[in-house]
C-alpha cells in the first residue's frame, strides 16, 4: 500500500508549511520596481541639471555635455560595482552604514547612517512636489492647491508601503515599465532623426543660455559633474534594504543592482547624445526632457505620454525611501541607536513604524516648503554622497584585510569612487550652501548627537537591568495588595476578589479631602463598608488638597519603609462601557492613580478593567 494512504485507503490531510514571509519578500524584478524609482525617475532632472550649468558658458559650454555624462556614467558603474561588493559582504541591509560601523568605528557609522536618513526624507519631499509640478505646469489651475496634491500622494504611498513592501512594487511596475519604454524609444527615435522633429514645447519661451562666452573652466565643469550627480540618488537604495529580497537575497539584490545601474546609464548617455545631437538649449519653463520628446517623436500622444509617465514616475519614485530607509532604521534600533519599536515588524514583513515615521516628518517637509520644489532641491543629494564617500572608503579597508583575489584592483576601484563622490559632496555643499545647504551641515551632526544620546540612555538602562548578565534566581516576597474604592458597586466586589486572589493580605484605600461634602460621603462608605464586612479593611487617606494621586503614593512610600522586603500591589478597578464614545463619560480617576503611582513609587500597577 502507498504510503500517501492511511490503512482504511483514505488520503490523510497535508499540513501546509509554514508561512516563512517569503511571499511577501521581493524578487529581482519587484525588487528593481519598489527601490529604483528615485534612481530612474532622476533622468528627468539629472540632465537638466547639467545643461543648466553649462549654459553659463553659452553654447560651447553645451558641448561638454556628453563627456561631463560620461563621466557621470563612470563614476555610476564604479557605485554600482562597489555596491554590488556591499551587498555580498552586507546580506543583512544597511548599505554604507554596515560598512562604516564594521570598518571605519562607531561614530563615522552615525554620520553614514545620519546622511541616509536625510537623503531618504527629503527625497520624499522631493519626488512628490517634483511629481506635483509636472502636473500642475500641465493644468496650471491646480497650482494653488499643488500642497494638498502633495500630501494626497504622500498618504497614497503611504498606504500602499503599509500593506507591504512587495504590494507596493506590483503596484508601481507598471508605470516604471512604461516610464523606462517610453525613455528608451524616445531615444531610439532620435538617434535616427537629423533634425528635430518639432520645437513646438519651447516656442515663445526665453532662452537661458549666455551670450558671448567661448570659454569653459575647470570649476563649471567640476560644478556641472556635481549637479549631474544628482542622477544617481537611489543606487544605495538596493544596498540598504537586501533583507526584503526573497532567498537567496543577496543574488537577487546584485542582480537588480546591475539592472539599475544597466538602464539608468543607457538613459543618461543617450539622452545626451540626443542633446548634442539637436543642439538643445534650455528655456525656462520647460523641462529639457520636453524638448528631447519634442524633438524625437513630435508635438502629439508620444510628447504627452512621456509627460504623463514621468509626472506619475516623480511622484512614486518616493518608494525608493519607504523601501530601504525603515530597514535602516531597523538595523539602527537593533544597535540601540533609536527606539526598538522600529525594529518591529507588522504582518507582511513592514517595518511600520518606520514607514509612517517616514510619512509623518515629510508631511512637515511639505508643508514647511507650500509644496515647492525649488525650496527643497538645494537641500537634497547632499547626504547621499556623504554615505557614498563613507561606504566606498569602509569598502577599501574591507578588501585590504579580506586579501582575497583581485583585492588590490577592487581597492583601487573603490578608492577612485570614494574620492569622485567626496570631491562631488564637497562642490555641492559648497556651491548650495547658501540656497540651504546649511542646514544639512547642521542637521548632519544634531542627529548624530540624537543617536548617541539614544545609545546612552539604552546603555544605562541595560546596565540597571543587568543585561547580559544572568540575574538572581526568582525568590517569594510577602505580598500586599491595595485596592482605591470611592463606593461600594459590583466592580469594587471585583476587584477585591481579584485582589484577595492575588496577594497574602488586601487592603482598601478612599482618599477623604476636607470638604464637608467628601467627609459625609466617607463616613457613609465607612457606614456601608462595616455592614457590607468583605473581609479587608478600609484604609482612609486625609488629604487637605484636592487630590488623589498624591495621598496613595505617599501612603505606598510609608509601606516600604516601614514594611521592608513586601511586594506591594496597587490594584485600580475600572468600569469599560460597551462603546468607544461612551469612555468619554468617564472620570479618569483610574488614569490619574495610575500615572501618580507609577511616576513616584517601585509598586506593581494593576488596571482592572470591568466591562459594562
Amino acid at each position: 500500500m502507498s504510503a500517501l494512504t492511511t490503512e482504511n485507503g483514505a488520503t490523510p490531510a497535508v499540513e501546509e508549511p509554514p508561512d516563512t514571509g517569503a511571499r511577501h519578500k521581493l524578487t529581482a524584478v519587484t525588487g528593481l520596481a519598489a527601490l529604483s524609482l528615485d534612481a530612474m525617475a532622476s533622468v528627468a532632472y539629472g540632465p537638466e541639471a547639467i545643461v543648466l550649468v553649462l549654459a553659463a558658458a553659452g553654447g560651447y559650454g553645451l558641448g561638454f555635455t556628453l563627456p561631463v555624462t560620461l563621466a557621470i556614467a563612470g563614476l555610476l558603474a564604479v557605485l554600482v560595482a562597489s555596491y554590488r561588493q556591499v551587498i555580498a559582504a552586507f546580506p543583512d541591509g544597511g548599505g554604507s552604514y554596515a560598512v562604516a560601523r564594521t570598518h571605519l568605528g562607531r561614530r563615522t557609522s552615525l554620520v553614514a547612517a545620519g546622511s541616509l536618513v536625510l537623503d531618504y526624507v527629503l527625497n520624499v519631499a522631493v519626488a512628490v512636489t517634483a511629481g506635483v509640478a509636472a502636473l500642475t505646469s500641465a493644468f496650471p489651475e491646480l497650482y494653488g492647491e499643488r500642497l494638498w496634491i502633495c500630501l494626497a500622494v504622500l498618504v497614497l504611498i503611504t498606504g500602499v508601503n503599509l500593506r507591504g513592501i512587495v504590494d507596493s512594487a506590483r503596484a508601481f511596475i507598471v508605470p516604471t515599465a512604461v516610464f523606462i519604454g517610453a525613455i528608451l524609444v524616445l531615444i531610439v527615435v532620435g538617434l535616427f532623426r537629423d533634425a528635430p522633429v518639432s520645437t513646438a514645447a519651447s516656442d515663445g519661451h526665453a532662452s537661458v543660455l549666455a551670450d558671448n562666452a567661448t570659454t569653459v573652466g575647470a570649476l563649471l565643469l567640476l560644478k556641472a559633474f556635481a549637479s549631474g550627480c544628482s542622477a544617481l540618488t537611489g543606487v544605495e537604495a538596493i544596498a540598504n534594504a537586501v533583507p526584503s529580497f526573497r532567498a537567496p537575497a543577496a543574488r537577487r539584490a546584485m542582480r537588480a543592482e546591475v539592472a539599475l545601474g544597466a538602464l539608468l546609464g543607457v538613459m543618461l548617455i543617450g539622452l545626451s547624445v540626443l542633446i548634442s545631437r539637436f543642439g538643445l538649449q534650455p528655456v525656462e519653463g520647460v523641462t529639457v526632457l520636453a524638448q528631447l520628446a519634442d524633438a524625437s517623436l513630435g508635438h502629439n500622444g508620444a510628447f504627452y505620454v512621456i509627460q504623463f509617465a514621468t509626472t506619475v514616475l516623480l511622484a512614486l519614485s518616493a518608494n525608493t525611501s519607504f523601501g530601504g530607509l525603515p530597514v535602516l532604521l531597523k538595523l539602527l534600533a537593533r544597535d540601540n541607536y533609536l527606539p526598538h519599536v522600529f525594529g518591529l515588524k507588522a504582518d507582511r514583513q513592514v517595518h511600520r513604524h518606520g514607514v509612517v515615521w517616514l510619512a509623518v516628518v515629510s508631511a512637515g517637509l511639505l508643508v514647511f516648503s507650500g509644496g515647492d520644489t525649488n525650496t527643497l532641491v538645494p537641500l537634497f543629494a547632499i547626504g547621499v554622497f556623504v554615505g557614498f564617500t563613507i561606504a566606498q572608503t569602509g569598502m577599501v579597508l574591507h578588501w585590504r584585510r579580506e586579501r582575497g583575489p583581485e583585492w588590490m584592483a577592487k581597492s583601487l576601484l573603490n578608492g577612485l569612487g570614494a574620492v569622485l563622490t567626496g570631491v562631488s559632496a564637497v562642490v555641492v555643499t559648497a556651491t548650495r550652501f547658501h540656497d540651504g545647504a546649511w542646514l544639512i551641515v547642521i542637521a548632519l551632526p544634531v542627529l548624530v548627537l540624537a543617536f548617541e544620546a539614544v545609545h546612552r540612555a539604552y546603555g544605562k538602562i541595560g546596565e540597571r537591568l543587568g543585561v547580559g548578565r544572568i540575574p538572581e534566581p526568582p525568590h517569594r516576597e510577602r505580598s500586599l495588595v491595595l485596592v482605591p474604592v470611592s463606593s461600594l458597586t459590583r466592580v469594587t466586589s471585583e476587584a477585591l476578589t481579584a485582589a484577595v486572589s492575588l496577594g497574602d493580605e488586601v487592603r482598601a484605600l478612599t482618599v477623604c479631602h476636607p470638604d464637608p461634602e467628601d467627609q459625609e460621603a466617607t463616613e457613609a462608605l465607612e457606614r456601608d463598608w462595616a455592614l457590607w464586612n468583605p473581609g479587608v479593611p478600609l484604609v482612609r487617606l486625609r488629604s487637605e488638597r484636592r487630590s488623589l494621586g498624591r495621598p496613595i503614593t505617599a501612603y505606598v512610600r510609608d509601606l516600604g519603609a516601614t514594611e521592608p522586603g513586601t511586594q506591594v500591589t496597587v490594584l485600580i478597578p475600572e468600569a469599560e462601557p460597551e462603546r468607544l464614545w461612551q469612555r468619554a463619560l468617564q472620570n479618569q480617576r483610574g488614569a490619574v492613580v495610575a500615572h501618580a503611582v507609577r511616576r513616584d513609587t517601585n509598586a506593581v500597577v494593576c488596571r482592572l478593567r470591568f466591562r459594562c
